[in-house]
């Protein structure tokens, strides 16, 4: 097998519990909408306590992130991956056999801590062992396997919700499957490699050199596999022996407090574009436009579809062509006036009985998903794990995951529901405002882009490191790798990045 088909099926397989954040986040959409479901435990769909169900989800994997920030560095991305996936199997036992609320809510949150630490663990492996011409591509399959998990969870869902209304099967069933995917990813990781700069940091040289060989090799590029390790090495040499330890650093040292910040705030952006209020509450969003009954679920399924094949050929033929910036910039200003435009159509409808304004609904719910999985959907997974530097990688990406994503998450599926109760059409304006003055001015005129670049070579567009010198030769290597990357093509930095570096091993 060739490094390259090697790297894809890894990144798959680990994003498995990316698959495991889209199941456990879509799952409850076809839960709540179950007759049985809100029956048994004496609710309706808009209620508080559906709000929390999700709520305490998010609010569960807010911790999970940030326990992440001790793992990766302690035990390795690997191992991290495999505890998420052990404490999910754990959550998806107590939500299936659930016979009251504390234990519904009691399995979100167990559900919620294992989804945190895989939603930053799983970026940051792949991010670690990805070629720098392919890292759109393998970590953008974290946000595809999200939307597979979506796909997969409505389908579960809407097979069971045609059981009789008298049976557990409705919602039972859908809880219990999470379970499989798990247990899964949980043994097969024992065949896959550790990343090969957490093995460099451990001091594991040959180990390291040999699992970058397998991911990159592909029958002539010894010598670049060669150069790339002792870039990584002397990369983390250089930090280490200007070592800070603890978290208070990340927040101390300017450059990578500006790291940091961007880190968080694409995150931040991603929960403002609304996609996750969809995804939670879009059955009492086509309960709005008179789409009641089964094909509210259908609906809800088809829609689960159309994002996942989007992304697939975002990923595979254009994110690594045309960069961050420009998508999400697109995506921020599409998704915009998708909401304004669905905002407006709701107002005229308000009883849901006009059916071609209702269709048009649809249409624009379904443009957000379109929209999103080609910027914020894959892109925020990038881009925040790759402008990580390696001392604060772990801890880096816990924070912006756990704080951008999973709090604001948290709080967006608490109101949600009680916003579209009382506000109904005017909520979409909250998102749409937030992105005019803020989303599209910060990524505009702050974000960085960093397409094509090499994990250390991202370290100087952020300024000169924080802490110590690099070597003379691997800074001016870094520097020409720069300067080719945003002066000339890509084929010529590829010319040039050879030379330089049968330079440097000479």
């Amino acid at each position: 097998m060739s490094g390259k088909s090697f790297n894809i099926l890894l990144a798959t397989f680990a994003a498995t519990g990316s698959f495991l954040f889209g199941y456990d986040a879509g799952v409850m959409t076809d839960v709540i909408a179950s007759p049985n479901f809100l029956d048994y435990f004496q609710t309706t769909n808009t209620s508080p306590i559906v709000g929390a169900i999700n709520s305490t989800f998010s609010g569960g994997a807010v911790f999970g992130s940030l326990m992440g920030g001790f793992t990766l560095d302690k035990y390795g991305r690997k191992r991290t991956i495999q505890i998420g996936a052990l404490i999910a199997t754990v959550g998806a036992i107590l939500q299936s056999a659930a016979v009251n609320m504390a234990m519904i809510l009691t399995g979100r949150i167990v559900s919620g801590w294992a989804v945190g630490l895989l939603s930053m663990a799983v970026p940051v492996y792949q991010s670690e062992c990805a070629h720098p011409k392919r890292r759109g591509l393998i970590v953008g399959l974290t946000q595809q396997m999200i939307g597979v998990g979506f796909i997969v969870s409505t389908w579960v869902g809407y097979g069971c919700n045609h059981a009789p209304d008298s049976s557990s099967v409705q919602w039972r069933f859908p809880l219990a499957f999470q379970a499989l995917p798990s247990l899964l990813l949980l043994a097969g990781l024992v065949w896959l490699p550790e990343s090969p700069r957490y093995l460099v940091e451990r001091l594991r040289y040959d180990e390291g050199l040999r699992v970058l060989h397998k991911l990159h090799h592909n029958g002539k590029n010894d010598e670049w596999i060669q150069a790339e390790f002792e870039e990584i090495r002397e990369t983390i040499s250089a930090e280490q022996a200007t070592a800070v330890s603890g978290w208070k650093a990340m927040f101390a040292v300017p450059q990578w407090r500006l790291r940091l910040v961007h880190g968080t705030l694409v995150q931040v952006f991603t929960q403002l574009t609304g996609i996750n209020v969809i995804g939670y509450y879009q059955t009492i969003m086509y309960d709005a436009l008179g789409i009641k009954g089964h094909r509210n679920v259908l609906v809800a399924g088809l829609y689960n579809c159309v994002g996942p094949i989007t992304n697939f050929f975002f990923i595979v033929f254009v994110l690594d062509r045309v960069g961050r910036r420009k998508p999400l910039l697109f995506g921020a200003v599409g998704i915009t006036i998708a909401l304004i435009c669905e905002a407006i159509l709701n107002s005229q409808n308000p009883d849901g009985t006009r059916t071609g304004l209702s269709i048009a609904g649809v249409f624009f719910i379904f443009c957000v998903s379109v929209i999103f999985s080609v910027s914020f959907g894959p892109i925020s997974w990038v881009y925040m794990s790759e402008i990580m530097p390696m001392q604060i990688r772990g801890r880096g990406n816990a924070f912006a995951t756990g704080i951008g994503n999973w709090l604001v998450s948290t709080l967006f599926a608490q109101i949600s529901p009680i916003a579209l109760g009382k506000l109904e059409w005017r909520y979409y304006f909250v998102f749409a405002t937030f992105n005019v003055l803020v989303t599209i001015p910060t990524v505009f005129f702050v974000f960085k882009e960093t397409k094509q670049m090499s994990l250390e070579g991202i370290d100087l567009l952020f300024g000169e490191r924080a802490l110590g010198t690099l070597p003379q030769d691997l800074l001016e290597r870094k520097m020409n790798h720069v300067k080719a990357l945003h002066g000339e093509s890509f084929e010529a930095d590829d010319k040039h990045s050879d030379v330089t570096r049968e330079r440097s091993l000479q």
